[in-house]
């Protein structure tokens, strides 16, 4: 079960990953098999599904993402966590957005779905 401690902790290191834009530290978070589910998915990638599965495609399109978007920030607003799932709500580049992340037994990302609140 997830612990308030815990999903503060994740949150903080979530977020002060992306705003370094250090990818190493981003995908340390996650299982070598994870699952990204993201609009942004289908603008970048040539994946019209908008899911990604493992650490190497999905660490392409962040990088990508990142190459895009050298001033992207996040500004946490708060935290949800449920039984195995923490999701962020934070302010991005373009606008609110949230995220859901299914965390396994050892605390790490296996599935993550991207919500957005503007127009892609």
């Amino acid at each position: 079960m997830i612990t308030k401690e815990f999903a503060e902790h994740f949150a903080n290191e979530w977020i002060e990953s992306w705003n370094t834009h250090d990818l190493d530290r981003i995908l340390s978070h996650y299982t070598d098999d994870f699952e990204m589910s993201s609009p942004v998915i289908t603008k970048i990638t040539d994946e019209a599904s908008g899911t990604l599965k493992g650490k190497d495609k999905v660490g392409a399109y962040w990088a990508k993402a990142l190459q895009l978007n050298p001033t992207l920030h996040f500004e946490l607003i708060t935290i949800l966590f449920g039984v195995n799932s923490i999701t962020l709500y934070y302010k991005g580049a373009r606008g609110f957005s949230a995220e859901v992340f299914h965390i396994n037994p050892e605390g790490m990302v296996e599935k993550s779905y991207a919500h957005y609140t503007y127009d892609l």
